[in-house]
């Protein structure tokens, strides 16, 4: 149902005006599901959802405490209820998504709660995996949440998509929430959630094409999905980008992705995801990995980190600087970045990849173990091990069995002392 949530959510918030309020009756459409369904879905499962919460939300309303309020309310989902029972629920479900990340990325709303509301309400991202994508605790985004939907309704914030003139204030968190949905269909293979981030980012620039950012994220999306089909092998096991087979990759979406980075920056107002594409770019150009234009990749980080202060796109440079120059110049800067990003799996799963470069074999074990408890995709999982797996015998071949327990039990003396 995930594919759906956003979308069901959308419409009903729509309707209820109501983020709270549409989102528990979509819960208590779905617990009933649950009930109702094992004996026979319905021949529109979106339709009937629908048409179920609507009416978990009349009798939320008519249980308030402010029914007399209500009451117009009350009166309009009890006519949409009449009309879908009439066309057996068949009808298609509105799609008012985009008015829904326009609206949880009001000014009102600081940009991390932006975010955090948007992938919560249209990617339907349980709390704990947006706290883990923001490196925060489970609790603390929570309380975000709810303070998040409180505040929208106390200030009567409309559900709708701004006059171009007011874009300014929110287009980058929009963008920042359009590819988070593309990355968490990148991240799970799915096809479906990538072409609707896309979806959104087109729709984004029929609306207001004289945006480069706009343009510069449709790039980026379009270069990262062209090489979807090399990332996972047969096994189900992810393939890093240096023994990627490019002759997998979609070269006529890279293509048109390059292209548009190229149009987007001529306009003179580069920004992050402009420069992230165009990273990208140079990586699908080069005829094999050892082509790389790594000097090119390094001093575009170098722009791209006067743009953020994101300790991410720090990490991705002293990665790309780790095969300008080397692994041991890199990896001075990637240690730099565990304060920031002791919770983050790139962070370890990079700090692993050089240490393995490096033969420090013993170390890069221990990287990649944390990397693989951090890690919630089976593929990066299963590539992790793998990886694992080949530190640890190289490790045992030059300094004996278990390097591992070797270090566990330097750690325990070390921590007696």
């Amino acid at each position: 149902m995930r594919d759906d949530w956003g979308r069901l959510l959308a419409a009903l918030i729509a309707t209820l005006r109501d983020f709270q309020l549409a989102e528990d009756c979509l819960q208590d459409a779905l617990t009933s599901a649950l009930d109702h369904w094992p004996r026979g879905v319905p021949q529109n499962p979106q339709g009937w959802l629908m048409q179920v919460a609507r009416r978990k939300a009349i009798d939320r309303l008519r249980r308030s405490k402010a029914l007399d309020q209500k009451l117009p309310d009350v009166a309009v989902l009890m006519e949409m209820d009449r009309a879908d029972s009439e066309a057996d629920a068949a009808h298609e479900i509105p799609d008012e998504r985009l008015r829904l990340i326009f609206t949880a990325c009001h000014p009102a709303l600081d940009e991390k709660t932006q975010v955090a509301l948007t992938l919560r309400t249209l990617c339907g991202l349980t709390t704990g995996e947006i706290a883990q994508a923001f490196l925060d605790q489970d609790t603390a985004m929570a309380q975000r949440l709810v303070r998040a939907k409180q505040k929208i309704a106390k200030a009567g914030i409309p559900f709708e998509v701004p006059q171009k003139d007011d874009w300014g204030p929110r287009l980058n968190s929009v963008l920042t929430v359009i590819y988070l949905i593309f990355n968490e269909g990148y991240s799970a293979d799915n096809a479906d959630l990538m072409a609707e981030a896309i979806r959104l980012a087109d729709l984004l620039d029929d609306l207001r094409g004289d945006e480069p950012e706009t343009m510069g994220l449709i790039a980026l999306m379009k270069l990262t999905r062209s090489r979807a089909s090399a990332r996972v092998d047969g096994a189900g096991v992810t393939v890093p980008l240096d023994q990627q087979d490019r002759r997998l990759w979609d070269h006529q979406l890279a293509s048109d992705g390059r292209d548009l980075v190229s149009a987007a920056l001529r306009r003179g107002r580069p920004g992050p995801f402009q420069l992230q594409a165009a990273i990208a770019a140079l990586h699908s150009e080069a005829a094999g990995f050892e082509d790389t234009g790594w000097h090119e990749i390094v001093l575009i980080y170098d722009r791209l980190c006067e743009f953020t202060a994101n300790p991410v796109v720090r990490l991705n440079r002293a990665v790309a600087l780790s095969y300008l120059v080397s692994p041991a110049d890199a990896l001075d800067a990637v240690n730099a970045l565990e304060g920031d990003l002791g919770q983050y799996q790139s962070f370890h799963a990079a700090r692993a990849d050089l240490l393995r470069r490096m033969q420090h074999w013993p170390e890069a074990c221990w990287a990649y173990m944390r990397a693989i408890e951090l890690s919630r995709n089976m593929s990066d999982r299963a590539f992790l091990q793998q990886r694992l797996d080949c530190a640890k015998k190289e490790a045992e071949q030059k300094l004996g069995p278990s390097p591992t327990g070797r270090m566990k039990r330097s750690n325990a003396k070390a921590s007696s002392l």
